[in-house]
């Protein structure tokens, strides 16, 4: 006989996959035979033989001792149904009773002197080594004790309690030990699925990404109970859609996220990570996923056969490999099928029974929803990220005056969304306004109030206001935004906050206007490497309200880098920020000829390749200067007969640069706007014609009077002229300065 075991003594061996089946087992229980105790079993024949004379008893009463021992009353023994053995003081068998002779077909001659775990003289029964030993600390205790280890009988594993009791005379002198073998496999059962579920709580679900969620499950059970594990997702629900209980209908279409083996590179897999497979819904896979059951196969001859018959690649593995017990689990979640997940066994002897199904289950449909959570996670974590990144420029705006790079990182917290922006506005006269803006918190009410604060910040734009004068505007509109929050809320506390700050570049004077509503300060890189922050006054954030911002005018030289962000990008637990504007200056006067590669490099060198605690938002801009060839600027007399002249002068322009074919509109939008300027701006009065991504036509005026656009009557003689401009242009607008006001018209280029 030979017998499997593993175990040790005095403590549960937690939760090891059996071990194959060898040799002739013992009669299994329930089968009229108790179990084989521990000390009744076979052993290794490869155990070196046990001396049978281990030296006199302490007392020299040995054969009294025996005599005594042996002459207990045999009726009483006889009638227990589980197997007890009695040893005496030098550890020899001297009794046992009917069940423990019965279950390993031996006779009292052929089991007595046998030491504590041997099955035959010398030969030691594996997982019961250290029975000997527990034994002899009962004898020289007189304590009583348990040992517990496995075996591994023909009908499957067997958890067994030895319970060792002193046998005492009437002195209290101990002179035996009493062993009574329990059979404890249900038990040991149930505390395996225990601890498998307990360590499954642990270990699935551990993050909320979805493909790391299924390898978690498969890689407990390839530990725990099964040889080889995949999980499948339903295509549908990796695509991001919404699960939908399993139906009738066409095949199955899956998409493999995760697998696991007892074997190196899973060779079991027919299916690669990540490909998609089709089932129908007919087969095994398909009842189970739609039924919403989990079931069980045994793969013989007949099964192989039907699945040769739908799946032969998956059959021809099933046969290569031994896959010989399959279990199908469906993952149900929130009353919804999210796939499938499956379990086989080639390596472990034993088959699935009842109890792996159901302990498959139990992790199967705890896995689900951790899956499920994962799937919801990443699908708003995707959707709060388009949010953000729509409210965002996805390209630049077409113009001239500055070249651009940008930068947005969401956050490491939260929804990894806030309230951080950028924009790149292109202005009247071939200018551009820069933008960057944060907006206090994070999430999508942030992200939500951003996006109001941007449109805002691009219709104040549009109408050619001062960075000090757009701010006034913009505070009181976050102003506005407070008090409704406060009030949906029902709080009083402000909820709401920004920080902002506007910059307006004009590329034919390379001066520079910028004001800042509690923002941080820009840092202009000049053309001979110096990284400076620019002196530009703070203002209170957005949202206080009541206090004035102060615009400041810089002329930048041709080729500088202009550089604004948000604090994200500054400040970080345990940075100081003073050091952290160092860094950002010396890595700016270091800068790559790439403004892409100089975002990168700056990114870098102040994140260090850490995701940020708040949103960082980053914006490069290398200014350009438009040259004499592409503007001319006339000054022009307060007198009706100059505007004749003023068109010859706008007609030769164009002529020059090749714009024959935009000569009668720009004369007519001359005519028209020097005509207005005369009779209701006064002097002085300037021309400016500028050819950028567009033909641009500028009249400029010492007076603030705003001109409106109006339809006149038919017997008016005026009220027709910026009706003319608005029908024969693109666009047209007016914006105010110091002294008083410009009015521009802007056409498409003609062909040259």
């Amino acid at each position: 006989m030979g017998i499997r075991a593993s175990g040790r003594p005095g403590a549960n061996d937690g939760v090891p996959r059996p071990p194959a089946v060898t040799g002739k087992p013992p009669a299994p229980a329930g089968s009229g035979s108790p179990p084989p105790p521990p000390s009744h079993a076979s052993g290794r024949s490869d155990e070196p033989a046990r001396s049978r004379s281990d030296g006199p008893a302490p007392n020299g009463n040995n054969a009294r001792d025996g005599r005594a021992l042996s002459e207990l009353p045999g009726w009483i023994l006889e009638q227990l149904p589980v197997p007890v053995a009695f040893f005496d003081r030098r550890r020899r068998l001297v009794s046992a009773n009917t069940a423990a002779r019965a279950s390993i077909d031996r006779s009292r001659e052929d089991l007595r002197g046998l030491l504590p775990g041997e099955m035959a003289p010398g030969v030691l029964l594996e997982g019961a080594e250290g029975l000997d030993a527990a034994v002899a600390e009962v004898l020289g205790t007189g304590e009583p004790r348990t040992y517990e280890t496995r075996l591994l009988p023909g009908d499957g594993d067997h958890a067994w309690v030895a319970v060792l009791s002193p046998v005492k005379d009437r002195t209290g002198a101990v002179q035996g030990v009493c062993v009574v073998t329990i059979d404890t496999t249900e038990q040991f059962w149930a505390r395996r699925r225990m601890a498998v579920l307990n360590e499954a709580s642990m270990r699935i679900g551990s993050t909320l990404d979805l493909r790391r969620t299924a390898e978690e499950m498969v890689e407990l059970a390839t530990e725990s109970f099964a040889d080889f594990a995949t999980v499948d997702l339903l295509a549908g629900v990796m695509e991001g859609e919404e699960a939908r209980p399993a139906t009738g209908g066409d095949a199955l279409v899956f998409r493999r996220v995760a697998q696991s083996s007892v074997l190196e590179g899973c060779p079991e897999s027919v299916v690669p990570l990540g490909e998609r497979h089709t089932c129908a819904r007919d087969s095994a896979l398909g009842r189970a996923l739609v039924e919403g059951e989990a079931a069980r196969y045994v793969i013989d001859g007949d099964a192989l056969r039907r699945w040769w018959a739908a799946d032969p690649a998956q059959a021809r593995s099933m046969r290569t490999h031994g896959i010989h017990s399959m279990v199908v689990a469906p993952l149900k979640a929130r009353g919804a099928t999210l796939g499938i997940a499956i379990f086989c066994r080639h390596r472990t002897a034993e088959r699935f029974d009842d109890s792996d199904l159901l302990l498959a289950g139990e992790i199967v449909s705890r896995a689900a929803v951790c899956v499920d959570n994962a799937r919801r996670y990443t699908r708003e974590h995707a959707t709060a990220l388009a949010l953000q990144r729509s409210l965002l420029p996805r390209r630049t705006a077409r113009q001239h005056a500055v070249d651009v790079a940008s930068r947005y990182l969401p956050s490491a917290t939260g929804a990894g969304i806030g309230g951080d922006w950028f924009d790149v506005v292109p202005l009247s006269g071939a200018r551009v306004a820069l933008v960057v803006g944060d907006v206090v918190g994070h999430g999508v009410q942030a992200s939500a109030t951003m996006g109001r604060l941007r449109t805002a910040v691009r219709t104040l734009a549009d109408v050619d206001l001062a960075p000090d004068e757009l701010l006034t505007q913009l505070d009181d509109l976050v102003l506005k935004l407070d008090r409704e929050e406060a009030q949906d809320s029902g709080s009083t506390s402000s909820v709401v906050g920004a920080t902002c700050l506007y910059a307006a570049y004009d590329p034919v004077s390379g001066r520079c206007s910028i004001a800042r509503a509690g923002h941080p300060e820009p840092v202009l890189v000049r053309p001979d490497g110096s990284a400076v922050l620019l002196g530009v006054p703070a203002g209170p954030p957005l949202g206080v309200g009541g206090l004035p911002f102060e615009v400041v005018e810089f002329e930048i030289p041709e080729g500088s880098l202009l550089a604004l962000y948000t604090n994200g990008l500054i400040e970080l637990p345990g940075r100081d920020i003073d050091a952290a504007l160092d860094v950002l200056r010396d890595t700016l006067a270091h800068s790559e000829p790439s403004l892409e590669d100089t975002c990168d490099t700056v990114v870098r060198a102040l994140l260090s390749d850490r995701r940020p605690d708040d949103d960082v938002a980053l914006l490069l801009a290398r200014t350009r200067r438009l040259g004499p060839a592409h503007y001319a600027t006339w000054d022009l007399p307060a007198d009706p007969a100059v505007v004749a002249t003023a068109r010859k002068y706008a007609s030769a322009q164009l002529e020059t640069w090749g714009f024959g074919d935009a000569i009668f509109t720009t004369e007519l939008v001359v005519s028209e706007l020097v005509t207005n300027a005369i009779r209701y701006g006064g002097g002085p009065i300037q021309l400016h014609l500028i050819r950028d991504t567009a033909l641009v036509c500028e009249v400029s005026d010492g007076s603030s009077t705003a001109p409106h656009l109006r339809r006149a009557r038919i017997l008016e003689e005026g009220g027709r002229g910026l009706m003319l401009v608005a029908s024969v242009t693109e666009c047209w607008g007016t914006r105010y300065g110091p002294t008083g006001k410009t009015i521009w018209a802007e056409q498409p280029l003609p062909e040259t």
